[in-house]
């Protein structure tokens, strides 16, 4: 298969796109904690940057693509250390003429982040020594072995006939569940409801994620082509509309408009249309970011009312965006608007929403139940939490990295 160029170009553009996400979840995680803590929680998204990458070229994309063991997980011998992979080898998923390198720098691009998301969850809370042992074993017992069912042809859920666009099951299902998991696991903090300590940095991180988002799910196409560019508008639209649901129900509820509502209910747009971005509508997308502003914001006013110490709300954002938009990808989807795709529920296809409703309840069931027994194993290696006193005076900046971001204050 010759190596088409347009197709090519693209994916590396859309790569190049994703990995910038992850620079940008630590400049929007950094301004929503404070002053003192805002190095920790944006070292947590560049080590992922940096030792995802390591575990993705010895075994992660072949755990995640290799030849399949029980439609479950990948060989992790296939491609060990990308072993096999030559200048000349193809991407055979498709027929879009991508080298399989592209494919394989474009998937890490997914791994680094994901994982990356969960950090806001316990947010001044974790030791660096076990977020580190969690990242890597949250990456090689959840997130490749559903990249793998979900992504991969021979996956378990891919041949049932699951569909997740580019990653409302495998990226913010999972790590939403698993962001509840560790708040419930590690507890509350010593002073809850400290404001952002940096708006204009949130707003930075904001825009760079919805840039980047744009690479995250038109080029989960894996080609040039009508669906490709009706991802690209949905993404936006989605994105939009629920940030300017967000804000109006803020704006009701607390008789001010906040800009803080605002980025946020953008960003639960962007999480929820991603698993039916090339698979609906463009009207179906603005009904999905209107549903996408109301529910999560209702979802992280739950959470506050039942005092889950979730301090940037990634269940509340990601992983109820993540499954509500598997379960509306179930009831919206059309053929019309993909031919390779299927009908949802509204065109007749029960049956493929129950198995979306299914896929989605298996994936945030095990991503919980997994992440609960993985901290307890490492608290059981070495002190999970941090010291709860240390850490109030001052700031895990100073007390684990010896670092501060805003010197003489």
């Amino acid at each position: 298969m010759p190596i088409n160029i347009g197709n090519t170009a693209f994916m590396l553009l859309c790569t190049s796109l994703v990995m910038l996400m992850t620079p940008g979840l630590a400049f929007f995680y950094g301004g929503l904690v404070e002053r003192k803590n805002v190095l920790s929680i944006m070292m947590q998204s560049f080590i992922s940057l940096a030792w995802t990458t390591v575990l993705w070229f010895a075994f992660g994309y072949s755990m995640c693509f290799g030849p399949s063991w029980f439609g479950i997980i990948g060989d992790p011998t296939h491609y060990a250390f990308l072993r096999g992979i030559t200048l000349d080898t193809m991407y055979t998923g498709n027929d879009a003429g991508i080298p399989l390198v592209v494919h394989v720098a474009y998937q890490m691009m997914f791994a680094i982040i994901t994982p990356a998301l969960i950090t806001g969850a316990f947010a001044n809370r974790v030791t660096f020594k076990a977020y580190f042992l969690f990242l890597t074993g949250w990456l090689v017992f959840v997130y490749f072995p559903f990249v793998h069912m979900v992504w991969s042809p021979d996956g378990l859920f891919a041949k049932w006939g699951v569909l997740d666009y580019a990653g409302g099951i495998v990226v913010h299902n999972t790590a939403g569940f698993a962001a509840l998991a560790s708040v419930l696991y590690v507890g509350r903090r010593r002073v809850m409801g400290v404001n952002p300590h940096n708006v204009p940095l949130i707003a930075l991180g904001t825009g760079l994620l919805w840039f980047g988002w744009y690479g995250f799910n038109a080029g989960s196409e894996f080609r040039v082509d009508g669906v490709t560019a009706t991802a690209f508008l949905n993404t936006d639209v989605a994105a939009s509309f629920a940030a300017v649901t967000w804000l109006l129900i803020e704006w009701v509820s607390a008789k001010r408009p906040k800009f803080v509502g605002l980025l946020t209910g953008s960003v639960a747009g962007l999480a929820t249309i991603t698993p039916a971005a090339g698979y609906v509508s463009l009207s179906t997308a603005a009904i999905i970011g209107i549903l996408a502003g109301l529910v999560c914001y209702y979802a992280v006013a739950l959470k506050n009312r039942l005092g889950l110490d979730d301090a940037l709300d990634v269940w509340g954002v990601h992983g109820v965006g993540g499954l509500l938009g598997t379960v509306l990808l179930g009831v919206f989807a059309s053929k019309a608007w993909n031919p390779a795709g299927v009908d949802g529920l509204l065109l007749g296809g029960s049956e493929f929403f129950v198995k979306q409703c299914v896929a989605v309840c298996i994936s945030g069931i095990w991503a919980f139940a997994f992440t609960w027994g993985m901290l307890w194993l490492i608290n059981r290696v070495t002190p999970v939490k941090v010291d709860a006193e240390a850490a109030e005076e001052r700031g895990l900046d100073a007390e684990l990295h010896g670092e501060e971001a805003y010197l003489g204050t």
